[in-house]
């Protein structure tokens, strides 16, 4: 004779063959309807009055135990993977992002008031694009920590075209001080913290360049302008390949206005185009006119000649006339720098006389 199962619940006899158990012990499947859940992580069936649960997640004790804990403000459940710790405390990302993180990582359009560091006629400011490390409070403190050490010389913004991330912001520095800044500690940390920049497909550089510097009116500041735009456009491959930037993201991010035989041409163009900010030279700003041509790096040489490669053409666009800036080759143009750190990037990307050389990584 067959024996019977019965519910341990209760008790009635399961007719079905297949039937469901907890804790190796056989349930009806009414039972089952009215008095169990299924853990969201292991897939178990528990007894409602033993399950751990908030609005969206169900879960047994065994697996709460093992891989969850609440926010210590919204009292949700969150996986440990997901969990911020502050302050010896843990929170999801919302409840971190609001308790944590706003003072240190501003919103976007956050502007201070500029301060100027290093004695010189040409300031350069640096947006510096880090991603997939977080948009995480406690990691921007870290930054700011060794980056405004004696100093306010950076602040941190947020970035919707990031996926995981942030942006450091200097204030207006000269290019001595910014080798004299301590980029390398900065980057360091970053890099220790999750973050990269040349290797996402997200991150730029954007170097900022006050435009007083370019010329005591605003129509010097223009002709030194269209000598600028005129440089990028006339060597526009070089400039592509000193970028790191494939011509589908520099289309996006950082397009030409086209080639004209004219600076001034070239000018006018950029006027009347739509590119908006999003140009290789970005003119949307009163006092400064921007290079966003450039990738993301957090190589320190890399950031240091893409400053001086910068500083470079303006100096030209500043000295020559149209005739001489029309007239200038690429290798004429190279064969006057100097910077050690620029001569190093040219050689890495096969732009200083095709020499090829060992680098380090990017990141």
């Amino acid at each position: 004779m067959e024996e019977k199962v019965i519910c341990t619940h209760c008790g009635v006899v399961i007719e079905e063959e297949d039937y469901d158990t907890i804790y190796d012990e056989p349930i009806c499947s009414d039972c089952v309807a009215d008095h169990t859940v299924t853990c969201d992580h292991c897939g178990a069936i528990i007894w409602d009055s033993d399950a751990i649960s908030d609005e969206s997640t169900i879960l047994c004790r065994s697996c709460y135990d093992d891989y969850y804990i609440r926010c210590n403000e919204c009292n949700n459940i969150i996986h440990y993977d997901n969990a911020y710790e502050y302050a010896g405390e843990y929170y999801c990302r919302e409840c971190y992002d609001e308790i944590c993180g706003n003072d240190s990582i501003n919103e976007y359009s956050y502007k201070p008031e500029p301060i100027f560091y290093g004695s010189d006629s040409r300031y350069f400011g640096v947006e510096l694009e880090i991603d997939i490390g977080g948009k995480d409070g406690s990691n921007a403190e870290k930054i700011l920590e060794i980056g405004n050490y004696s100093a306010e010389h950076i602040y941190i913004k947020s970035d919707s075209s990031l996926e995981d991330g942030m942006e450091i912001v200097t204030h207006p520095m000269t290019l001595d001080y910014h080798k004299e800044f301590c980029w390398k500690d900065v980057m360091r940390k970053a890099v220790s913290l999750g973050y990269r920049s040349h290797q996402t497909s997200t991150c730029g550089l954007h170097v900022h360049v006050n435009r007083n510097s370019l010329g005591k009116t605003s129509d010097e500041q223009e002709e030194v302008i269209s000598r600028i735009l005129y440089f990028v456009e006339h060597h526009w491959n070089e400039m592509l390949k000193f970028s790191r930037r494939s011509e589908y993201t520099m289309n996006r991010w950082a397009a030409r206005y086209g080639y004209e035989n004219d600076p001034k041409a070239i000018l006018d163009k950029a006027k009347k185009g739509n590119k908006g900010r999003y140009a290789a030279v970005n003119l949307c700003n009163y006092h400064t006119i921007e290079f966003r041509m450039f990738r993301g790096t957090l190589k320190y040489n890399t950031l240091i000649a893409a400053l001086q490669m910068v500083n470079r053409i303006c100096n030209a666009a500043f000295s020559m006339s149209d005739e001489q800036m029309q007239k200038l080759s690429w290798s004429d143009f190279v064969e006057k720098i100097t910077e050690p750190e620029l001569i190093q990037h040219l050689k890495e990307r096969r732009l200083y006389i095709n020499e090829q050389i060992n680098s380090e990584e990017e990141m």
